[in-house]
């Protein structure tokens, strides 16, 4: 996963649903402060993403979840 991405599942191989399901179930479940460091480009936190990313946010997903609030101001901070 990337900032504001999720990398390419149309490689060979690739399972674009397999990939969204892996992010979702193993890694949201480690918490919305978690940070991570991609291969490349710049780092993020899983809450930022749920909130921006257009792949995996829980928009994008279909989630209705309470955004924490720190998220938010967090996201209003950088714009």
């Amino acid at each position: 996963m990337f900032q504001g991405s999720i990398g390419r599942s149309d490689l060979p191989r690739g399972n674009h649903q397999q990939l969204l399901d892996s992010i979702v179930n193993e890694l949201w479940p480690l918490g919305d402060e978690m940070r991570f460091i991609p291969g490349h480009g710049p780092m993020s936190t899983f809450g930022n993403e749920r909130l921006t990313n257009p792949y995996v946010s829980d928009f994008a997903l279909g989630i209705d979840r309470e955004v924490n609030e720190a998220l938010k101001k967090q996201e209003e901070t950088r714009e």
